[in-house]
């Protein structure tokens, strides 16, 4: 099973601990060792369970096309409509997902493009469902062209529990739909944001699986059709 790095060290002292607690109840002796083994292997197995990285293949029609694919496992919580966002021209909607402690957290491209800039905003740790956790909280947001022209803002954003974010992008970074890029570690939600003439192709409720799901599609190239977006300096 694959594990994605920023794990590693989480793992260790996971496994670190499992051998401590072990070693503590061989010394105790009796029912200790039963228990102190016990609970230190259910730590390891959850620590290596939630850092599980498994391989995922993005539809063609994401990867070349005009498809948008999930950011992360989890559940569509919002989808709702705004006026504006300081990279998108015009009207955007933005669709959330939750993923709990359960979900696989690897955090993948939406869509093939090209990186504009990357930002990190320190905040607050609503629970990830709130609706003030998309403007309240630790986060990161990315905004990115999309081969059509057309821009998208994509955020990781910190619950009550995460309170670690990692992103590896930059600026001009060339992304393809479903490239891992991140993580964001116990619990968290994934906001995209985009003009209002993609539309998307699931509901509130929906799960949906990083790198899979299409979520939505962008109109079809055409010449002076794309939206202009706002130039930033934001750099993460």
């Amino acid at each position: 099973m694959r594990l994605a790095p920023e794990g590693y060290s989480l793992i260790g002292g996971a496994t670190a601990l499992a051998a401590l607690f072990t070693g503590i109840g061989l010394w105790l002796g009796g029912i200790w060792l039963v228990l102190l083994a016990t609970v230190g292997g259910a730590a390891l197995a959850f620590t290596v369970w939630f850092f599980r990285d498994p391989e995922r293949e993005a539809p063609r029609e994401a990867r070349t096309g005009t498809a948008l694919v999930a950011p992360a496992d989890g559940k569509v919580v919002e989808i709702v409509e705004d006026e504006s966002s300081d990279f998108i021209e015009g009207p955007v909607r933005r669709l959330s997902i939750f993923l709990s402690p359960l979900n696989v957290h690897v955090n993948r491209a939406p869509a093939t493009g090209t990186i504009a800039w990357t930002r990190y905003i320190p905040g607050e740790y609503l629970v990830a469902w709130h609706p003030k956790a998309s403007e309240k909280n630790e986060r990161s947001e990315i905004g990115m062209h999309h081969t059509s022209g057309i821009p998208i803002i994509f955020k990781q954003i910190a619950g009550a529990v995460a309170r670690r974010i990692e992103f590896h992008l930059e600026a001009d970074d060339q992304v393809e739909a479903g490239e891992r890029y991140g993580i964001v570690k116990f619990g968290s939600r994934m906001d995209i944001l985009v003009p209002r003439s993609v539309s998307w192709t699931v509901d509130i409720g929906t799960r949906v699986r990083a790198g899979e799901t299409i979520i939505g599609y962008v109109p079809a190239p055409a010449a002076d059709d794309a939206p202009a977006p706002r130039a930033s300096a934001s750099s993460a």
